[in-house]
């Protein structure tokens, strides 16, 4: 198995594409690196790498010492992805056997420090990258992403189930763009119904991690590189990915 040098291997996943699970992903794992927690983050989104992009590591190439790749760090991540691998704007048309091998390439040649925490951004869906890294690593657990409707939480939960049939954990479920935050009267507008998530979680019995909020910091700070969580300020949507990160440490640890 590989990243055995983790005392834990976190899953970022979503049923399906546009609900922000890399944006989660990212600032979950600064917000861990925030608390002291030695944490690495990989992005196993093969077709569609967007963390280079969102940490500042745009066009940014990797070391190679001794044939090793030597991950990136930033916001005290260790950091590593396909996108800082090949050229931005290639697409990768590869068949699963492919992505199987690049995955496991990138975490068999990589250095990776070892530590706390290993998150690992997967791409939508069910698909080869998921059944990879749950072949290839023990993973402690998977955090599920979704938006409040209806049609997302129903495919959210087709992810839970594939990795119960995988016997990977389900650490929660976290509500992304739960209500939109005006930056003038900081009223709170729940564009896509808040709350339903949650409900979705208790009718499931999945622990419920937490709202995020659609705030504007969070979109520009992924455009800029620079993750809201990473930034000084009292954001509510770096509360709200705190309040979030100390849940899932809570559930982690009743997993043992």
């Amino acid at each position: 198995m590989y990243l055995d040098n983790y005392d834990a291997v976190i899953a970022i996943a979503s049923g399906k594409g546009g609900v922000g699970k890399s944006t989660v992903a990212v600032n979950l794992a600064v917000t861990l690196a925030k608390m002291g927690h030695k944490t690495s983050l990989f992005d196993a989104d093969i077709y569609g790498p967007s963390l280079p992009i969102m940490l500042g590591l745009r066009n940014t190439r990797p070391d190679i010492a001794g044939n090793r790749i030597q991950p990136l760090k930033k916001y005290g991540l260790n950091v590593l992805s396909i996108g800082n691998l090949i050229e931005e704007a290639a697409a990768t048309i590869w068949r699963g056997p492919m992505v199987h091998q690049v995955i496991e390439q990138l975490l068999r040649d990589a250095d990776w420090p070892g530590g706390e925490f290993m998150v690992i951004d997967l791409p939508p869906g069910t698909g080869d990258a998921q059944l990879t890294i749950s072949q290839i690593c023990e993973v402690a657990g998977a955090v599920i992403v979704s938006t409040p409707q209806d049609v997302a939480l129903l495919d959210a939960i087709k992810g839970v189930s594939m990795f119960q049939k995988v016997d990977i954990p389900i650490i929660g479920l976290v509500e992304n763009m739960s209500s939109f935050i005006c930056p003038h009267c900081h009223e709170e507008t729940p564009i896509f119904s808040k709350g339903t998530a949650q409900k979705a979680s208790g009718q499931y019995n999945i622990p419920f991690l937490g709202r995020i909020p659609i705030e504007l910091a969070i979109r520009e700070g992924g455009d800029n590189g620079v993750p809201v969580a990473s930034q000084e300020g009292d954001f509510p949507s770096a509360r709200a990915f705190r309040e979030v990160t100390e849940a899932m440490l809570r559930e982690l640890k009743q997993l043992g």
